[in-house]
């Protein structure tokens, strides 16, 4: 793994694996938390618009160029980050290189391709939204924080068809800087890459807007509809990314139950599970919530369930996240919990996919790079003392709750 930062702030980090695909991706701080209230939804439309022409080429030599070479040219983004990735046999990684830096680099956001993108901004929305889940978590973030981290990671509908190419190169010049930028690559030698990197050096430097520091407020959505299943989450605030408590948080979330291990399975190991079918005798599923942001974090549980029974389930749930800050935790329940993490988080990086995000992400927040083994000793050092402050501080902490379905038998959040 070698990792060089540029005179510009630009981290390039690579990692020659030998691999016959080669995997490089641009990771930008440009999420939706950037947005400010007059260019809400931004972000999701540069998420849709990365063929658009560029300086260089056209939006047809970008996708026929790419799509010949049977790469391929993918863009995701979170609340802070959006990352650029292009995949490719080795062979033509000049050729998806040189697309890659075009879209990052050089966008001309022409009017009408612009406009081209708003029914696509509907349906991508509408697509996503199939999911309650997707619906439920926008909400949490809406009632969890006042500013920045509430900003919702899809166009409002309000603002579909209002942005113009103006507010999109603004908020390209604010955002694409070469210090909050870092350039990453599998299958590829350092050297060439850090060649790539030096085309980057032409484009804006600077750390760029700083965005708002996120502000917890903890707050309330329900949103009632016909559906029986009840979606209900319920959080408080947790701990920022690369934190000593962000660890202890993410055991603690294996603790309560982070989804099925066992396809089917009885889940008899989740507290979870165990706590809430003394309460209800009706499916159920539960989970704990657990997401790190550079400057905070939510941290709690997340519960689906028939609309009769939701009170129940849900404080059961919330009950049994207090038993434990109240010490109501056994040393093998910590010790399995910790080989859950380690397994889960070693998974993740085995695929070129989980890899390439991981050390982006970790490049990007401090431009250096942690190796799994270093991960897992973290892990290990987290003490049950430690896991106990965690659950303390959601048992104590100001709740934020956003519930979608049936809600007459689901409690307000400051009956829990």
């Amino acid at each position: 793994m070698q990792i060089t930062k540029l005179p510009n702030g630009l981290v390039i980090a690579s990692l020659e694996n030998h691999s016959p695909a080669s995997r490089i991706g641009v990771f930008i701080k440009a999420g939706s938390r950037y947005e400010s209230g007059t260019n809400l939804g931004t972000a999701h439309l540069l998420r849709l618009a990365s063929n658009l022409t560029t300086k260089g080429a056209s939006s047809f030599k970008i996708t026929r160029g790419i799509e010949a070479v049977g790469g391929s040219l993918s863009v995701t983004s979170t609340r802070e980050n959006m990352v650029y990735s292009v995949e490719c046999l080795r062979d033509y990684i000049d050729t998806v290189l040189e697309y890659l830096i075009n879209v990052t680099t050089a966008p001309e956001f022409r009017r009408w391709e612009v406009a081209d993108v708003n029914p696509r901004l509907r349906i991508d929305k509408a697509i996503a939204f199939q999911n309650p889940q997707v619906g439920v978590l926008e909400n949490l973030h809406a009632a969890a924080y006042r500013n920045a981290l509430s900003n919702s990671l899809y166009c409002p509908d309000y603002m579909v068809g209002k942005i113009t190419s103006e507010q999109l190169h603004q908020f390209v010049q604010n955002n694409f800087t070469s210090a909050r930028m870092a350039l990453v690559g599998l299958g590829v030698s350092h050297s060439d890459l850090k060649q790539v990197g030096e085309q980057f050096l032409n484009i804006r430097s600077g750390a760029g807007l700083a965005g708002e520091k996120a502000k917890y407020r903890g707050g309330e959505i329900r949103e009632q509809n016909d559906q029986s299943l009840v979606h209900a989450a319920v959080v408080a605030e947790g701990a920022a990314t690369g934190s000593a408590e962000a660890n202890a948080f993410s055991v603690l979330q294996h603790i309560l139950g982070a989804g099925p291990l066992i396809k089917r399975g009885s889940r008899v190991t989740s507290k979870l599970t165990q706590a809430i079918s003394k309460a209800s005798s009706l499916p159920f599923d539960a989970a704990a919530f657990n997401v790190n942001y550079a400057d905070s974090g939510l941290f709690g549980i997340y519960t689906i369930s028939q609309a009769s029974v939701a009170g129940e389930v849900i404080k059961a749930a919330v009950g049994q996240a207090k038993a434990i800050s109240q010490g109501g935790l056994t040393d093998a329940e910590v010790t399995r919990a910790k080989n859950q993490l380690k397994a889960a988080f070693l998974m993740s990086v085995e695929s070129s996919e989980g890899l390439l995000d991981e050390i982006g992400s970790q490049a990007l927040a401090s431009g250096t790079y942690a190796s799994p083994a270093t991960i897992v000793e973290k892990i290990d050092a987290v003490t049950t003392a430690d896991i106990v402050n965690a659950a303390k501080k959601f048992a104590s902490g100001k709740k934020s709750m956003a519930a979608s379905g049936d809600l007459a038998h689901t409690p307000f959040v400051d009956e829990l």
